[in-house]
């Protein structure tokens, strides 16, 4: 297993699941949950836990560039996504983990390269 997956595996088990219809206490099963669009081409099913966000987002090339300043914590699991930050720019590929601190010096502009490209996010909520 990759060390990319390790981590994602390691922030699951942090998270306490709610006994829902569908969820077990130890896993978030986003085949249950329901798609909520943030803006076109920016898709995301979304749990909440233990003072953490689990997401797990979709882009595609539909998204429009928009600037933020928020942190995020995530395991690429498919396609190719480019952030601008001010002095550098980052191309991320599957297996890549995501480290981007909350703030305005670390604001960022991203894009996809690919049609469609798959993140899971762990977050502070």
């Amino acid at each position: 297993m990759s060390r990319g997956r390790h981590i994602i595996l390691f922030w699951f088990s942090l998270i306490t699941v709610k006994v829902g219809m569908s969820m077990s206490r130890y896993k978030v099963d986003f085949k249950s949950l329901a798609w909520e669009t943030l803006m076109p081409g920016l898709n995301q099913k979304c749990f909440n836990s233990m003072n953490k966000r689990t997401r797990r987002v979709e882009y595609t090339k539909e998204m429009s560039p928009h600037s933020c300043g928020k942190t995020h914590c995530g395991y690429v699991i498919d396609g190719m996504l480019e952030i601008k930050f001010e002095n550098e720019t980052v191309v991320y590929t599957p297996g890549d983990f995501i480290v981007i601190p909350g703030g305005e010096e670390h604001k960022h502009v991203g894009r996809t390269l690919t049609e469609k490209v798959r993140v899971v996010y762990v977050e502070g909520s």
